[in-house]
């Protein structure tokens, strides 16, 4: 828990704890732990507490990177079965609650989806240990107007919850924070009301210059021997296909030959056989699906590697993920990018620790759900200004 002097409540704090659920591999918690800021000489961080998980490699992930002398502080199991009185007290709470109903990429369940249900369990964490504040983390798909209702539930359920919490939501471009990859984030922060302060939204620090694949990859992940960089085999016939596709097309956009080019009816995904533009960040690395999905170099013939995917989420080389290659694929196309999660954890200690910071308003949210300042929903995506 946090280490505090008698008089100042804010200045005081010098670690927070965090637990987690739905921990993944450990994208969120890696820029938690990773963040860092400073005050009149005092240092501000975060330090792992425990996490949960019910993915058997995601929680060996998490234990071999985050907390190798902890291992037994992942608790992996179905966040049904999970024993919060088993639990130690924390002051921060992170959870990237399961998307697969809210993507856009699917039939949009929503909360009558298997998935959609389970940020409840966050809920219960918050009424539960009360921590200080928490930062949520989902897909785009959940601020689009056909979740509506959904996001407004979740919202209204986030804010009553524990002694009562200000909440910020944002739609994040994650190409606008460091990351080289076009990747929509809905991530919701709230602070307990009683500490009398709201989280602001980080302004974007590669908005202007964003990092490109060429810069992502143009180095090669170190030694003949690094972890997670197996190359796909490909055929002969997705190595032809790939020659007739340039770089930034896909396998619509691409003038193909006949016999190159898909036969799938109503389907025009365009990420399907796509290849990278190397003077543009990355289109959005996913972690599951079949043929013409894993995201393909825009020089070589060939799929990325794991190692190269991680690189485009901005996991360093030097995290190594556990378990078969398709494992890591879902692994890494599942995680937040870390370092994205870093700046927001970054602003999040300024703002519980009284240190200014630059900041934007955080209107994408609050136009989606068309909630005036003035409404019961005020406190829901407003931030100070």
């Amino acid at each position: 828990m946090s280490k505090e002097k008698k008089n100042d409540s804010f200045s005081s704090i010098r670690e927070l704890s965090l637990g987690e659920l739905f921990c993944g591999p450990g994208g969120l918690a890696l820029g938690a732990i990773n963040a860092f800021v400073e005050k009149n000489g005092d240092a501000y961080r975060i330090r792992h507490e425990w996490a949960n998980d019910r993915d058997e490699d995601s929680c060996d992930t998490y234990r071999r990177n985050l907390c190798p002398d902890r291992p037994e502080s992942v608790i992996c199991k179905d966040v049904k079965d999970l024993d919060l009185q088993s639990l130690t007290p924390i002051d921060l709470f992170a959870y990237g609650f399961p998307c697969n109903d809210f993507s856009i990429v699917g039939e949009q369940k929503g909360l009558g989806g298997e998935y959609g249900p389970l940020y409840s369990y966050g809920i219960k964490i918050l009424n539960y240990f009360k921590p200080k504040a928490f930062v949520a983390e989902n897909v785009g798909g959940l601020a689009s107007s056909r979740q509506k209702m959904t996001l407004e539930k979740i919202l209204s359920e986030m804010k009553t919850a524990g002694n009562g919490y200000v909440l910020t939501a944002h739609l994040y471009k994650a190409e606008e924070y460091g990351v080289p990859q076009t990747r929509r984030r809905l991530i919701i922060v709230g602070i307990d009301r009683t500490l009398g302060v709201s989280f602001k939204v980080p302004v974007p620090t590669t908005g202007n210059r964003p990092k490109t694949a060429r810069e992502a990859l143009e180095n090669p992940p170190i030694g003949e021997n690094a972890k997670n960089h197996e190359m796909t085999s490909q055929s002969r016939e997705v190595v032809e296909r790939l020659s007739h596709i340039r770089p930034g097309e896909n396998a619509w956009t691409a003038n193909l030959p006949e016999n190159l080019r898909l036969n799938v009816p109503n389907t025009r995904l365009s990420h399907i056989y796509r290849r990278l533009h190397p003077d543009r960040p990355s289109y959005t690395i996913t972690g599951s699906g079949g043929g013409g999905t894993h995201t393909y170099h825009w020089e070589e013939p060939r799929a990325l590697t794991n190692r190269e995917r991680a690189r485009i989420q901005s996991f360093s080389d030097d995290f190594v993920f556990e378990g078969s290659k398709e494992s890591v694929r879902k692994q890494i196309g599942m995680a937040v990018p870390p370092y994205l999660a870093r700046i927001v954890f970054e602003a999040l200690l300024k703002t519980l620790n009284g240190i200014p910071y630059e900041s934007i308003g955080s209107s994408s949210v609050r136009r989606m759900l068309s909630l005036p300042f003035k409404s019961d929903f005020d406190l829901l995506t407003k931030t100070a200004e």
